[in-house]
């Protein structure tokens, strides 16, 4: 594989570190609604598909479609408040991406977190680091990952095709969305999953810092 020209990131557990917040908001979404809580392990696992499957996930098996309404009206309510109370980049990574931008690389992130919040966290979190930013808009006709449609909008914007182009993820949700689109992917032992759970789900490029993962996509062939 040539050098990357194109890198296309996820967010939650690959750039920022969210699961405090996400916890913390979810915890208070369960108990507002008489919930039992779930373990920050539990959390965790539970994370990468997006807030409605995390809200399924969450409540009880068999829950009515009410209670997941409710659950997930309180969780968007007060995430949307207190989405950055614990929220930052993972250490190395705006150095990451300042290295990346001044060697001409073009940038993008797609999350299957809601649009209205990427937008926002991408804005005060990492200004002007990226040229394309996609929350989830299935309202749009753009499935949410692994379909490949929020890769392919975000190539779109940025003018680029798949010829250079690798996607960076730290779950199977990103493995399987790199498959999607036929482009080679780097996991990030850093997020949501552990190694080994990564080297079960097959991941063939996993790398342990933001430092090796620009060593990786700044000329290690995949």
């Amino acid at each position: 594989m040539p050098a990357c020209q194109t890198a296309v990131f996820d967010l939650d557990g690959t750039l920022l570190n969210t699961l405090d917040d996400l916890c913390i908001s979810m915890d208070h979404a369960l108990r507002a609604n008489d919930c039992p809580p779930r373990s920050r392990d539990e959390i965790r696992s539970y994370l990468g598909n997006g807030m409605r499957v995390l809200v399924h996930l969450s409540v009880p098996e068999g829950s009515p479609a009410e209670l997941e309404e409710a659950v997930a009206s309180a969780f968007k309510e007060h995430y949307a408040a207190h989405c950055e109370d614990h929220t930052g980049p993972y250490d190395g990574i705006p150095e990451l991406l300042e290295r990346l931008r001044a060697e001409g690389m073009r940038l993008a992130v797609v999350s299957n977190k809601g649009d209205f919040a990427v937008q926002e966290l991408i804005a005060r979190q990492f200004p002007g680091a990226f040229d394309a930013v996609l929350g989830e808009c299935e309202e749009r006709g753009i499935r949410k990952k692994p379909a490949p449609d929020m890769v392919e909008a975000a190539l779109e914007r940025l003018g680029a095709t798949r010829e250079g182009l690798v996607y960076i993820g730290d779950s199977e949700v990103d493995l399987e969305t790199a498959e999607a689109v036929g482009c080679p992917c780097v996991i990030c032992s850093w997020g949501f999953r552990s190694r080994e759970q990564l080297e079960e789900l097959g991941a063939k490029t996993i790398v342990d810092t933001p430092d090796e993962l620009g060593r990786v996509l700044l000329g290690v062939n995949l």
